[in-house]
């Protein structure tokens, strides 16, 4: 009976790995469903793109400098001796645990003072055996209680129950000297604390800038094109939106340049200063011969080494503050022959409307030369066309002053 049932077991477990055997192979002879329509449409340009996922930027999209500083000689002397804007730069938890400790160690550091000074005066067993000598300090016979006395002096809350006498001068001066010492102390935390909550740099995050960038035409001249715009209803005034190229350069005598810097100028419309930001508005650089763009093509745009920083200044008209937002492009974010769809419309009532579900959207640019040629067979053409132009108007005047 043993021999039959170890026989029957052998056969359920070959059964059960051929079963397992024939399931394996028909999950994997089932065809794959994937949902089209949950796939996101990506261009052509994104392979490159991804490729370049871990490029090294200068400036982060969101304007944190992504530079480190190493190897400084003493560097945290230099930061002990500009103390006012290395508070102020601390991270509001380092700043707190500052704050707190400030008071703590002052409390506990004059408390040991006082407790000295008890102790030498020998406060501490006149407390035990002669209780009718005058202590410096009115109830302070252990150190718990010299704390407690650094505190209520320090803060003016004065109980009563501990004070000083006028049997120690030191004892008074000391209490004079801590006052002024950490009166000290508390006008430069909070003014510390004050310089960082008014600082404008919030404020510049409330700017947003599109996270592309586009090549098109705008008044029949090539130009790059960004948008910005205010998230606040707040005004910014004064404008002013500049940019730089960086980028390795090779001068003449073959030095090598990691990050050469050449400076990019933006005009909104016809100006380069804007009298307020109020909508979302769109800057433009035109690339002509003084540009330091001006050797883009569709073919060689991605493959470009360089990253565009772009800085906004502006006044906060409520502080009259002024703050400043960055961020930066590279060739990947970059995308020729398209343009942005339009964001601000009228509405039935008569109001200016801000759509930003729109903001980040391009289209293709209605101007098919962008898809045939190069910029540099457009100026080769654009020239030959104006020469054509010139010789046709002249052979007419020729033949009018012929006729006469």
């Amino acid at each position: 009976m043993s021999l039959f049932r170890a026989l029957k077991k052998t056969c359920s477990l070959i059964k059960k790995s051929l079963f397992s055997r024939e399931t394996t192979e028909a999950v994997r002879m089932e065809p794959t469903k994937i949902n089209m329509s949950r796939v996101a449409l990506v261009s052509g340009g994104m392979d490159s793109a991804m490729l370049k996922a871990h490029k090294p930027r200068v400036m982060s999209k969101s304007g944190h400098s992504n530079v480190r500083i190493d190897k400084v000689d003493g560097i945290y002397l230099l930061y002990l001796q500009d103390l006012w804007t290395t508070v102020i730069d601390m991270k509001w938890r380092y700043k707190l645990t500052l704050f707190a400790a400030t008071f703590v160690m002052t409390w506990f550091l004059f408390g040991v003072i006082y407790y000295a000074i008890a102790f030498l005066h020998g406060d501490l067993e006149m407390n035990k055996f002669s209780p009718k000598r005058e202590p410096c300090v009115k109830n302070v016979d252990s150190l718990t209680g010299a704390f407690l006395f650094s505190l209520e002096s320090q803060t003016t809350i004065g109980y009563g129950f501990r004070f000083i006498t006028e049997e120690c001068p030191h004892a008074i001066f000391l209490l004079v000297a801590q006052l002024v010492i950490t009166t000290l102390i508390e006008i430069f935390i909070t003014g510390t604390f004050l310089a960082k909550i008014a600082r404008p740099k919030k404020r510049a995050e409330t700017i947003k800038f599109s996270h592309c960038a586009v090549i098109t035409k705008h008044n029949g001249e090539l130009c790059l094109v960004i948008r910005v715009a205010n998230m606040r209803k707040s005004l910014l005034i004064q404008c002013q939106l500049s940019g730089k190229l960086l980028q390795t350069y090779e001068t003449k005598e073959g030095e090598r340049i990691l990050l050469n810097q050449a400076s990019v100028k933006f005009n909104v419309d016809s100006s380069s200063e804007s009298p307020f930001l109020i909508l979302p508005l769109t800057f433009y650089h035109i690339l002509d011969e003084s540009s330091p763009l001006r050797d883009l093509t569709p073919q060689n745009l991605k493959e470009k080494d360089f990253e565009l920083v772009v800085l906004l200044n502006a006044t906060v008209e409520s502080t009259s503050a002024v703050c400043q937002s960055r961020t930066s492009y590279i060739p990947e974010e970059i995308h020729w022959g398209y343009e942005f769809v339009p964001v601000v419309s009228l509405s039935p009532n008569g109001k200016y409307v801000a759509d930003f579900s729109q903001f980040e959207k391009i289209r293709r640019s209605t101007d098919s030369t962008f898809y045939s040629m190069d910029s540099e067979k457009q100026k080769l053409e654009e020239k030959y066309r104006q020469e054509d132009q010139r010789d046709r108007e002249l052979r007419t005047m020729l033949l009018q002053q012929s006729n006469v």
